[in-house]
This record gives structure tokens, sequence and C-alpha cells, in this order.
């Protein structure tokens, strides 16, 4: 004999397939959370590691800019030390010239020429006086002029008003300070 079901299978069938369909959904949600957790972990590495990286560089960057400040300390002491060497060596330099120079102002003075006063500015000599006449004020200027270590002497001031017997001319003129060098030699091709 045939079998008749008489259950009511298609409502069972609706059911499993709801069943199955709500399975479908649940199970995409969840690997759609899964991938989502994966995707934000991931991001959430890159970005703790480029954190780190930049950390690191900053880091590196405030190690450089002490070792570049040092290094503008260090040429700061270089160039004031480097200035005072120029400074000694100058003053090392200038030592005998001044010997030299004092050596030369007590050759040069002729007789009837006083010095009264004295004064130097880098390489300009000043020097006020008093002379019994003109003539010996000119024979100074060229024994100045003919000198190893002065030069270009230059006559600035001569007073003689109301001169009485006796009674000498004042006098100032500047000249240079020179060096031995300075002056070309005789015979020598210029």
């Amino acid at each position: 004999m045939a079998r008749i079901n008489l259950l009511p299978w298609r409502e069972e069938l609706r059911k499993k397939k709801q069943q199955d369909f709500v399975a479908g959904i649940g199970a995409g949600i969840l690997v759609t959370a899964l991938i989502l957790v994966v995707v934000f972990m991931y991001i959430e590495g890159i970005k703790e590691y480029q954190t780190r990286r930049n950390t690191l560089l900053q880091n590196e960057i405030a190690i450089l800019d002490k070792r570049i400040q040092e290094i503008k300390e260090i040429e700061d002491k270089k160039n004031r030390l480097l200035t005072k060497i120029e400074v000694i060596q100058k003053l090392q330099e200038s030592r005998p010239e001044v010997v030299h120079l004092f050596d030369e102002l007590a050759k040069t003075t002729p007789d009837g020429i006083y010095l009264t006063k004295f004064a130097q500015a880098g390489s300009v000599l000043t020097l006020d006086g008093k002379a019994e006449s003109n003539a010996r004020v000119s024979a100074y200027m060229r024994a100045i002029d003919n000198s190893p270590w002065m030069n270009t002497s230059v006559l600035t001031v001569i007073k003689g008003e109301g001169k009485k017997d006796g009674q000498m001319n004042d006098f100032t003129m500047t000249a240079k300070q020179g060096k031995k060098t300075d002056k070309p030699q005789p015979g020598a091709v210029k």
C-alpha cells in the first residue's frame, strides 16, 4: 500500500530553510566581524610601528641637534682662539718694532729739536715738539722719511708767533710707522 505522508512537510522545509538562512547570516556576520577585528588589529599594528619609528626619528633628530649645537660652540671657540692667536702673533711681531721705533726716534731727532709729546694710533705717529728753527724741522722730516722704521712725514702745525730771542717754534707732525722691509732698497728694481 502506498504510504501517504500527512505531515506538514512544506512547513518543515520552510523552517529548515529559515534556520539555514539565519545560520548563514550569523556565520556571515561572525566572519565579517572576525575580518574587521583582524583588519583593525593590522591597522593598529601599522600605526604603532609608525609611532615607534617617528619617536625614534625624533630622538635621533634631538641628538643630532645637540651635536650640531656642540659643533657650533666648538667652531665659535675655535674662531675666538684663532683671533687670540692672531692678536698674540701680531704682538709678538710688533714687540721688536716698538724698540726699533724708539731707537729710530732717538737717532733721527737732530740737534735743536726737542719732542714734548709722542702718540701712536695704529701705525700713525703724532709728534709734538719744539725746534730752534724751521730748517731743523725740515731736517727732522727728511731724517724720518729716510728712516727704515718710519716714513711719510707730514708737518701739520708750526708756530713761531711773537718769537723772542731764545724762544723756540712749536710744531706738530705725523708720520707712519713702517717696517724695515717697507722701503725699497737702493738699487732694487721696482
